[in-house]
């Protein structure tokens, strides 16, 4: 990230935490829940049919560049799945960028497509080894590998949802991402337990053993693009909920932080660590700013 768009965020950071009522910095637009693939741990994929047009979603970014929104995150279910008019996921990445967003990122399950150079970071979805992603998430994983091989930058992102089934293969992905020429980091969220998917989540002692095996990787060098504060502190359940400055998109509806802020008690089962950093560094947890500026000028 270069040192503008750093200043830029840093602004809307300092402003987020001397306003409270200041504008969320960081936003998600659903483009649709379709989905090709029938995840294990996956309760909002193929649900209600949605499917944003092309008038809805360019509409909604500009009610979020005036509103000073610097972070954008397109997501599906499956955003290659996402057409319209002949439009693509691709034409929405450079139109976001062209209109200003400072950081424009996309969350793929990478089975269809992976390359999108536009972004500046692809999360893609690996859960583990081959046979526990495959476990997770159906056969997949050597589609994913052989798609990566077509990726024309270094802007991807392993996105790894830890739960039962895979939270003892942490290093082992790890290393895989260190390893792959277009990945250049990984970044770890814990198994939010949505109704029918209860029986994934870690316990307690599971779960200090992930956050062990995460910020051991941290500190011996390994490309993690995580806080390890907000590991601590999403183990000890202390982090302000839901998290103002973030906000998703679907159908028409505004969720604060993420659509399971909606569903009764299940915020307090968030595994969401975007959202555990974004509330320290709305408190100013002097930590947090620190770990911040490290990681986010290194990976973003």
């Amino acid at each position: 990230m270069d040192v503008l768009k750093f200043s830029s965020l840093a602004l809307s950071g300092l402003k987020a935490i001397l306003i409270p009522s200041s504008p969320p910095v960081l936003a998600t637009i659903i483009l649709t829940d379709q989905c090709n693939l029938s995840c294990r741990h996956c309760a909002v994929a193929n649900q209600a049919n949605t499917f944003a047009t092309y008038s809805e979603t360019l509409d909604l970014m500009k009610k979020l560049k005036e509103e000073g929104t610097k972070i954008l995150f397109f997501c599906g279910g499956e955003v290659f799945l996402w057409q319209d008019g002949g439009r693509t996921i691709h034409d929405l990445v450079r139109l976001a960028k062209k209109m200003g967003f400072v950081l424009v990122c996309v969350v793929t399950n990478g089975t269809i497509a992976v390359d999108i150079p536009e972004a500046d970071s692809v999360f893609l979805s690996i859960d583990g080894s081959a046979r526990t992603h495959d476990l997770i998430r159906g056969e997949t994983f050597f589609t994913i590998m052989e798609n990566l091989q077509g990726v024309s930058t270094d802007n991807v992102v392993f996105y790894m949802a830890v739960n039962k089934l895979n939270y003892h293969e942490i290093s082992e992905v790890t290393q895989l991402a260190s390893k792959l020429k277009p990945v250049k980091a990984i970044s770890f969220n814990f198994h939010t337990p949505y109704s029918g998917t209860e029986e994934l989540s870690l316990n307690k002692e599971q779960k200090e053993q992930s956050m062990t095996t995460i910020k051991k990787l941290i500190k011996s060098g390994y490309p993690v693009f995580n806080l390890p504060v907000g590991l601590d502190r999403y183990l000890q359940g202390n982090w302000g909920r839901p998290c103002r400055q973030c906000v998703v998109y679907e159908a028409g509806q505004e969720f604060v932080c993420g659509r399971c802020s909606e569903i009764p008690d299940l915020c307090e089962e968030c595994g969401y660590l975007f959202a555990v950093e974004f509330s320290l560094l709305l408190k100013a947890k002097p930590r947090a700013v620190w770990q911040m500026l490290r990681v986010y000028l290194k990976y973003s």
